[in-house]
């Protein structure tokens, strides 16, 4: 890139700001910008009219700048100033202008002292500054003043941060030299956005302020706290040459004097001073510019082909269609049910990878969270044997029975069945409100048009909670048809012959796997219940049995 297309890069840039802010700010592109951050009076206001030659900014105690001012220098043979809000009016009397960006602040933010962020556009042409886009914002401030919110340094803190939390900002972080540096409100905002120091510029004013025996020569050869691109120091008017009227060419020259002169600084005069800032920040700009331009580029080509596509969209769109309405009516309509099929069918255009939703989540209620419900389900195996036990006597009464009836067996499933209907009920419920959810997240696309996203939500959700009532009979009636008959002939219904079945086989496979504490011959002597004198039996003992063998067979 030669030089000369590097000259126009800020003036373009400029103008992207410029059509930016007459839409409002609605453009969600970054431009590269160099944001101006310090606390009240650390000489913001005096580097910035350093840079012009003029005295335009407004002065006096508290927060004096309430609004962002976008400065853009621009080189030219004339001296004037434009404000965007102000078209084909030219100010040539520099007072004229900090009036109008006095009574501007004042019409939006009020008389006392409130802040606001949106942004002032100021243009000045002179031959006395090089092509240059900077933004003053709001000082730094602890006290609320005046009838301004409790809540003041957050606000100011907030707007503050709204600038340079943007990876295309650079940070001119200034800070008298005549405080701790350690202490700086404007390098402690720039080191939470910027921790590397890549993206921030340190400028030290009020030099000559300092105590007597002190200097901060370490800081401005970028030993003390190290920013990548280095520090400046400048040497502004004081307030009593301010109120003096002290003319600012000849404050630069007094500038120049002092760092040519001063023991500390003399050795780095030629990297100190206002002009040489100024220089510093055309560089810098022009080259973060050059260096953000390409992916500002592919930014700026993607919002294209996203409007050109929406534009297409109103290709034959006639506006004196007196069915236009009705057409648009229906089309909205039809695409939210199409939204709504495609998220439940798990067919959508657009892939979640945050979270489960829609039809996904609706599976995981009916796959994982009902069989999870039933599992959590209390289950005491004493209570449920005692239970059984009653049931069995109070069938027989005064009898006594040789085998469990029907009736007890029938009592206690029935009771076990009963208790599906909470789990079953709860998965109906975790189901109707995913569908509301899904319905609010296809109505989104209605939002331009609120009375019609707020109808169909109703209406939709309305027609759910109808349904919910007759899915819940319906649930309801069939756990009821499996309590009203049991069908001991199906297939899954295990029976006493395949019990005993499964339990013999568990058994013997568990007898298998026991460990075997002793065995041997075991000879039981003539008694009562035992008849034919004593008899000889092999037994085999193991951690959950004993059995007794005769005749190599198993006998009990």
């Amino acid at each position: 890139m030669g030089n000369r297309e590097m000259e126009e890069l800020i003036p373009l840039v400029n103008r992207l700001q410029d059509a930016f802010s007459a839409l409002g700010q609605s453009c969600l592109l970054e431009l590269p910008q160099i944001a101006v951050v310090g606390g009240q009076s650390a000489g913001k206001s005096s580097v910035l009219e350093n840079f012009v030659g003029r005295d335009f900014l407004p002065r006096g105690s508290g927060i004096v700048t309430r609004r962002p001012l976008v400065l853009q220098l621009i080189t030219s043979k004339a001296e004037y100033a434009e404000f965007l809000h102000c078209k084909g009016k030219k100010f040539t009397d520099f007072d004229e202008v900090r009036h109008e960006i006095e009574a501007e602040t004042d019409r939006v933010t009020g008389m006392n002292k409130g802040i606001s962020s949106i942004p002032i556009n100021l243009r000045v042409y002179s031959p006395h500054v090089l092509n240059l886009t900077l933004i003053d914002l709001p000082g730094i401030t602890k006290v609320p003043v005046g009838d301004q919110p409790p809540d003041i340094e957050y606000q100011i803190r907030e707007m503050i941060m709204q600038f340079i939390t943007r990876e295309n900002c650079l940070i001119l972080a200034v800070t008298p030299a005549n405080t701790d540096l350690a202490n700086s409100d404007a390098l402690k905002l720039a080191k939470e956005v910027d921790p590397q120091g890549l993206r921030t510029i340190g400028v030290i004013t009020k030099l000559d302020l300092m105590d007597e025996g002190t200097d901060a020569r370490d800081v401005l050869e970028n030993k003390l706290l190290p920013l990548r691109r280095g520090y400046v120091g400048v040497v502004n008017r004081s307030q009593k040459d301010i109120d003096g009227k002290k003319d600012i060419k000849a404050a630069m020259l007094a500038e120049r004097k002092f760092f040519l002169s001063h023991p500390a600084y003399r050795h780095i005069a030629d990297r100190m001073g206002t002009p040489h800032l100024q220089k510093v920040l055309n560089q810098q700009l022009t080259n973060h510019i050059r260096d953000t331009l390409p992916n500002f580029r592919n930014k700026l080509q993607g919002q294209l082909l996203s409007i050109e596509h929406e534009v297409e969209a109103y290709k034959n769109f006639k506006p004196e269609d007196p069915t236009r309405k009705t057409k648009a009516l229906l089309q909205m309509v039809q695409q939210f049910a199409v939204d709504f099929e495609k998220r439940i069918e798990g067919s959508g255009d657009q892939v979640d990878t945050l979270e489960l939703s829609g039809g996904a989540k609706i599976n995981r209620i009916f796959h994982e969270r009902f069989p999870f419900e039933i599992v959590k389900m209390e289950f005491n195996e004493k209570e449920l044997r005692r239970e059984i036990s009653y049931a069995i006597k109070n069938i027989h009464g005064i009898r006594t029975g040789l085998f469990t009836p029907d009736m007890a067996f029938e009592a206690i499933v029935k009771k076990q069945i009963v208790k599906l209907k909470g789990p079953s009920l709860k998965s109906v419920d975790l189901v109707i409100q995913e569908l509301i959810n899904t319905v609010k997240k296809c109505t989104k696309k209605l939002a331009n048009f609120p009375r019609l996203c707020e109808e169909t939500e109703r209406i939709v959700a309305n027609h759910i909670r109808e349904r919910e009532g007759k899915t819940k009979d319906q649930v309801l009636l069939l756990i009821d048809i499996q309590v009203s008959y049991i069908n001991t002939n199906h297939e899954d219904f295990i029976g006493f012959a395949n019990a005993q079945q499964r339990s013999s086989q568990v058994h013997k496979k568990n007898t298998i796997g026991n460990q075997v504490i002793r065995k041997g011959w075991l000879t039981i002597s003539n008694i009562g219940i035992m008849k034919g004198g004593s008899k000889g039996y092999w037994f085999v003992l193991t951690a959950e049995s004993l059995s007794w063998y005769k005749d190599d067979e198993n006998t009990w």
